[in-house]
């Protein structure tokens, strides 16, 4: 952690929303001025698409399981430590993308699912912001979750999130039903020992709660609606929230336990803008005076 150089992190897996309340925080950055180093967390897998591809093939053949991204073979977990620890430190690190977007890859001359090459972050960043699957991992050789001054956890019930990957998958990248039930299978190892207790270390969880029929993920013709699902927000530590403020704003909100409230599904982009914009105003108040004290 660091008051000069803050770093927030959304973290969840694939299909879990992570890129709504990313847009979210970007609407934040705008609206308030903010110069965020953004860092998608696909930059750090250790393969392409076509490596990715070998290697889980070739695991198959051995009669293995394959390797997943939620994982720790599939990541290069030190270099996301060193640059979280970097920017802590100095503001400064290096970054690149994973193409996923076919258009986007071509126009920079290289194939889907490769990466583009480091280049340096921008110099004048006020925080860095990451969004992805390991934005709070923990192994036996790398902390990642220590550096991160704010640390936000997307998890919708495990159905919803299994529905999301589905409909984006086969809606968006064109997989069959087969291929994406195999992926959420390969991954299911990773996802226990190394995506999920991440949010053990989140500072506040947002969890989307499907009110009507998910039984059978795999059988759904489309995504929960917004007013269609509850958001369970959990806080680690709840001295300092102001729950009765919150109940104000959030209509049709309330609490189940006394560090948990629960808002209607249409709330949470609001419930977003007044639970995470006092936080990060907070931290750079805290850099501020950071800065003009040394």
């Amino acid at each position: 952690m660091s008051a000069r150089h803050p770093i927030i992190a959304v973290t969840g897996s694939s299909g879990a929303g992570t890129s709504t309340i990313s847009r979210t925080f970007g609407h934040i950055f705008r609206r308030e001025g903010i110069r965020a180093a953004c860092v998608e967390g696909d930059a750090f897998h250790r393969y392409s698409r076509s490596e990715m591809q070998e290697k889980i093939l070739a695991a198959e053949l051995r009669g293995e399981r394959g390797p997943s991204h939620f994982g720790i073979a599939a990541n290069l977990f030190d270099e996301l430590e060193a640059l979280f620890a970097g920017y802590a430190e100095t503001g400064q690190g290096l970054n690149r993308r994973y193409l996923h977007d076919t258009e986007e890859a071509l126009h920079r001359g290289l194939p889907p699912g490769s990466f583009t090459p480091w280049e340096a972050l921008p110099e004048d960043s006020e925080l860095l912001f990451y969004e992805g699957l390991h934005g709070g991992v923990v192994t036996d050789k790398v902390d990642v979750a220590r550096h991160v001054d704010l640390l936000i956890g997307v998890v919708p019930t495990i159905n919803l999130e299994w529905i999301q990957k589905l409909m984006r998958d086969m809606q968006e990248r064109g997989h069959s039903l087969p291929a994406v039930q195999d992926t959420i299978l390969r991954r299911m190892d990773d996802y226990v020992h190394t995506i999920v207790p991440q949010f053990s270390r989140t500072h506040i969880n947002f969890q989307r709660v499907p009110i009507v029929d998910t039984s059978n993920p795999f059988a759904a013709k489309d995504v929960p609606l917004p007013n269609e699902t509850l958001v369970v927000v959990s806080f680690r530590n709840p001295a300092g929230v102001n729950f009765p403020e919150l109940l104000t704003l959030l209509h049709g909100s309330w609490m189940t336990r006394p560090n948990t409230l629960v808002m209607p599904g249409p709330m949470l982009e609001l419930g977003l803008q007044v639970i995470l914009l006092p936080r990060i105003k907070a931290l750079l108040e805290k850099r501020a005076a950071a800065q003009h004290s040394g």
